[in-house]
């Protein structure tokens, strides 16, 4: 054998630790001896060994279940020859991947209570409540998924795919509510991203990062800083964009025809031309800011994450394409519930379609990344949060709401850029207070403050107002 006996022996002491791999050894079922570096053949030829190099080690060992319940990079047998025992374990670390991916998602305990809420007829308000906490980390693994393809594609087709699936959740939510006619829900909730987005997730970011970071090594009062480019440029398309709003808006006011149908034609033409047009200018946004001028979009403060560890995927690019399409149709008939109770949340007084759209559904979608953006801000890493918060924003007027508004076309829904008066207001104000604020390149706890107190009183007015008498445009 080439050892002696002893040696052997010796190993088998030390190798093997339960009597029955040993049975084994003894009856010839694996190979009987040690490779001449003294150590067993390959893991995969011997995968119940439990040696410090084995994918299975045994149910004994405590860490064999920490191996298998907590460990992130791999999971015991997803290497066996065996594919009895390879498949259920590649699918097990796929779903451990995804559990152990994020804190929030605690409330995946929501899922099967929401799911199981609207069949078994339970109460409109118990039905919206259970599937709006189970979207929110729904939401989250959707943003996982994402990025795991994304790292896998290069910086340029990984910030495209980020860009197109950023703000996938309330595109889904929206489609819903969209082919269920709740056209007012639908511009709600796309208004409410963009001002939640605007207003209350970077006023967090100033007024957090403005508390944590107020003062220098010296005791002297600084502020916060990040790119003015980047800010200039967002903020100029985010005024185009409002610009979309309060067109057709006073267009359907200066109308001179008896008709309201006419005047709703009207309208709809201007929206669907409106939207190809925003649509392109994404298009020209992407290839500004991904491609010609991405320097301008790369942030001085960005330089300290080159020093931290690079995200490295920790699922393959196809198991990855299975968890966001398993998400997302899991999402879908979340939001199919939550969408089909309001009517019956609304007719019960307790608040009003227009404060749903605006208020609640921009947080089921965004609860993940705002506590990001803050995270990052206190971090003194403010180009990274003005990213999540602005670009957002763009996402969403630039892409997502045009497109509602061309699929409303296709699928015969009156979905329309004329979102009301006192909306159209309320939106063009909090821009022109946010492009002020962030024009010079510098933030404050100050200026955070005041973004939140927009923000409230924004969200106050349409709380006590119900649905505020404004000219709501077709519906």
């Amino acid at each position: 054998m080439g050892k002696s006996l002893a040696e052997y022996l010796s190993y088998l002491t030390v190798h093997i630790k339960n009597r029955d791999t040993l049975r084994r050894v003894v009856t010839g079922k694996i190979p009987e001896s040690p490779t001449t570096n003294g150590t067993m053949p390959h893991d995969e030829e011997s995968p119940l060994l439990g040696h410090r190099n084995s994918h299975i080690h045994s149910s004994e060992d405590p860490s064999f279940w920490r191996h298998l319940l907590f460990n992130r990079q791999t999971s015991p047998g997803i290497k066996n020859h065996n594919p009895l025992i390879r498949i259920p374990a590649q699918i097990w670390n796929v779903t451990k991947i995804t559990l152990l991916s994020g804190w929030i998602n605690i409330l995946l305990v929501f899922v099967p209570l929401g799911l199981i809420s609207a069949p078994l007829k339970w109460g409109a308000t118990a039905v919206f409540t259970l599937n709006f906490f189970a979207i929110i980390p729904l939401a989250a693994i959707l943003s996982f998924a994402t990025e795991e393809i994304a790292s896998r594609l290069g910086e340029t087709l990984g910030g495209l795919v980020n860009a197109t699936f950023g703000n996938a959740v309330e595109l889904i939510v929206s489609i819903v509510a969209l082919r269920a006619g709740e056209i007012e829900v639908v511009q709600a909730s796309m208004l409410g991203s963009i001002l939640s987005n605007l207003l209350l997730v970077l006023g967090m970011c100033f007024y957090l990062g403005g508390i944590y970071n107020m003062r220098d090594i010296n005791g002297n009062a600084i502020e916060q800083s990040f790119s003015t480019g980047a800010a200039q440029t967002t903020c100029s398309l985010m005024t185009l964009s409002s610009a979309t709003m309060i067109l057709p808006a006073a267009l359907y006011g200066v109308l001179d025809t008896s008709s309201k149908d006419q005047k709703d034609a009207s309208i709809l033409t201007l929206s669907r031309w409106t939207s190809i047009v925003l649509l392109t200018l994404y298009v020209f946004y992407l290839l500004f800011s991904l491609r010609t001028h991405k320097a301008l979009f790369e942030s001085e403060a960005q330089a300290g994450v080159e020093e931290e560890e690079e995200h490295e995927p920790l699922m393959g690019p196809w198991a990855a394409m299975l968890v966001l399409l398993v998400t997302t149709v899991v999402i879908s008939f979340c939001a199919d519930h939550m969408v089909n109770s309001i009517d019956k949340i609304v007719e019960s007084g307790a608040m009003s379609k227009t404060f749903i759209g605006l208020i609640l559904i921009p947080i089921v979608g965004n609860a993940a990344e705002h506590v990001t953006a803050c995270v990052v801000a206190v971090k003194n890493k403010m180009d990274l949060a003005m990213g999540v918060a602005i670009g957002s924003s763009i996402q969403i007027a630039l892409l997502v709401t045009p497109s509602l508004v061309l699929l409303g076309w296709a699928l015969d829904k009156p979905m329309s850029l004329n979102f009301g008066t006192f909306e159209t207001v309320a939106f063009a104000l909090s821009v022109l207070v946010v492009t002020y604020t962030v024009q010079d390149g510098k933030s404050n706890y100050l200026e955070g403050a005041m973004l939140l107190g927009l923000y409230m009183i924004i969200a106050g007015s349409f709380w006590l107002g119900g649905m505020p008498v404004s000219n709501p445009g077709p519906v």
